[in-house]
């Protein structure tokens, strides 16, 4: 089943303590990066947290939010330190003398100080983990989802390029035989002007013709193709992430396309294979995407 590695899920759980609210937002990434932003409270849940998202997001990177709102009378009152307050305000009044300057000294600037606001005794509750959890596990899921429809959107556009690129195969295999009968005719052609009424040697006429043939032939690139668009579509079929199976895909099925191109020495080869490398690349940019 094909997943986007872009998307967006936020999920929510509420208890007795307050609210928990979870965003995770992904986007393309060649590997699988987790980071999680949390309140300073919640540091030690950042690890499982962190195996929690990565268990569900194999390749792609994301960013995970974690926001807290406590619930009505819960909230604690930090403690004041009044000596460190007491201590920033005769520091601030000392330069203010020696700068001579105004010697108001606003409150938000003291307490804003380190260590005069301190943190309440037992912030930080571990029986708070289960509730964070299930905010995550939460938003996970709205992630799973939005990635799975964009996922299925991808999956058809791919289908369909790759019907459109097998139909382009057909014709250069259609067209592949013929190269090598139109090279012999066009060359009986010129050498009859060039040699007038002088007999052609046959067997000097099968060599050149035979050369051409084998620098021509690309019937190994279009068996190999075959083979490869098989293997696209079962990869298709997988339930386990298959990004890199398919950019791995798309590497070797550009490269029998270049092949192709290379040996063909027919104009209307030459079109086909241009036409391949476009769609290949539109199908390499929707791949880039997949997880």
């Amino acid at each position: 089943m094909i997943r986007s590695m872009t998307g967006y899920g936020k999920g929510e759980a509420a208890g007795a303590s307050g609210r928990c609210v979870v965003e995770v937002r992904t986007v393309n990434h060649r590997y699988g990066e987790v980071t999680v932003k949390l309140p300073r409270s919640f540091l030690a849940y950042e690890h499982e947290l962190r195996k929690a998202a990565a268990n569900r997001i194999k390749r792609g990177k994301a960013d995970l939010f974690v926001q807290w709102e406590e619930a009505a009378g819960a909230a604690q009152v930090p403690p004041v330190n009044m000596a460190a307050a007491r201590g920033y305000q005769a520091a601030f009044l000392e330069l203010a003398r020696e700068l001579r300057l105004s010697p108001e000294i606003p409150l938000s600037l003291i307490v804003s100080q380190k260590n005069v606001l301190q943190e309440a005794a037992g912030e930080e509750q571990p029986d708070l983990l289960p509730q964070v959890l299930q905010a995550v596990l939460a938003a996970l899921d709205a992630l799973d989802a939005m990635r799975l429809r964009e996922g299925e959107a991808l999956e058809r556009d791919l289908r369909e390029r790759r019907q459109g690129l097998a139909e382009l195969v057909a014709q250069v295999t259609e067209r592949a035989p013929l190269v090598v009968e139109e090279y012999e005719a066009k060359l009986r052609q010129r050498l009859a002007k060039l040699l007038n009424d002088t007999e052609l040697d046959p067997q000097r006429l099968a060599q050149e013709v035979a050369l051409m043939a084998d620098r021509c032939d690309v019937t190994e690139e279009l068996v190999r193709l075959q083979s490869h668009f098989v293997q696209f579509d079962e990869t298709l079929a997988l339930t386990e992430p298959v990004g890199r199976k398919l950019d791995f895909l798309m590497q070797e099925l550009n490269r029998e396309v270049n092949t192709i191109g290379s040996k063909a020495n027919d104009a209307q080869v030459t079109a086909l294979v241009v036409q391949m490398k476009a769609e290949l690349e539109r199908m390499r940019e929707q791949v880039q995407n997949i997880e």
